[in-house]
């Protein structure tokens, strides 16, 4: 193991932290119509990144506007940066 690798230990729950009334866990399948209304573009192209400039390919598997920005707060074409710009959508 290496010096910049960190060991994770197990986290005990004890028994007072545990649920002591559970009856039941239901769990549903989304249905097309929820599905669709999460769904906030399309993949058209089955590329996913220009292997000459390593940028996402657009409307491809990486596409940053359908998926978001690769960096935190930055746009794909550099315009915005930073937090300032929190939540501004690029053209």
């Amino acid at each position: 193991m290496s010096n910049n690798e960190k060991v994770l230990s197990p986290i005990d729950i004890k028994e007072l932290e545990r649920p002591q009334d559970f009856s039941a866990f239901q769990l549903k399948l989304a249905s097309p119509e929820k599905i669709l209304s999460w769904s906030c573009g399309e993949v058209k192209k089955p590329e996913t990144i220009n292997y000459t400039t390593l940028k996402p390919e657009r409307d491809g598997l990486f596409c940053a506007k359908i998926f978001g920005p690769v960096k935190d707060y930055e746009c794909l074409c550099g315009k915005y940066k930073k937090m300032r710009y929190k939540g501004v959508v690029c053209e």
